[in-house]
């Protein structure tokens, strides 16, 4: 027996998928397939709330730039204000891989509901859904390896 994917709820041999605590035997399964299901509003906004962080001090120091130069006020005083603005805006630097690295993370775990469906003894089952895509994928791949091994069976969709 080849085991295609392994974690702590499912796995993914040449015989069976097993799901939580259940097993589908491959032999068994009539159609494999997968859906999309609808956007996520809550990641939409919570990568919209990472960009505004990344450039939020960008801003706020372009702006602390424009207004010491409109101000009409002493050389030190327009100085101190844009050394001000620039420190604001450095602000970012150390904090923008950790925004980044989250952006990231949240592009690879994806905006929609991901569902791998089987029909099993003439029933439609899911057998899984999850908002990870990256998850998904490797999962969905490690079926569709299993399912070429076996002779006669239905590819994936």
């Amino acid at each position: 027996m080849i085991t295609y994917y392994d974690d702590r709820s499912v796995r993914v041999t040449s015989e069976a998928i097993r799901v939580a605590d259940r097993a589908y035997p491959l032999m068994e399964l009539a159609e494999i397939w997968h859906q999309r299901g609808t956007r996520s509003w809550r990641v939409l906004a919570n990568r919209g709330a990472l960009g505004i962080g990344l450039i939020g001090p960008v801003v706020a120091a372009l702006i602390g730039i424009a207004l010491a130069v409109r101000f009409h006020s002493s050389i030190t005083v327009t100085l101190a204000i844009i050394g001000v603005s620039c420190l604001v805006g450095f602000a970012v630097g150390p904090v923008a891989d950790l925004l980044l690295e989250f952006l990231d993370r949240s592009y690879t775990r994806g905006s929609h509901r991901l569902e791998i469906w089987v029909r099993w003894h003439g029933e439609p089952v899911r057998l899984l859904q999850t908002t990870d895509a990256l998850r998904f994928g490797q999962i969905y791949r490690a079926l569709q390896r299993a399912v070429e091994q076996r002779q006669g069976m239905p590819r994936p969709r």
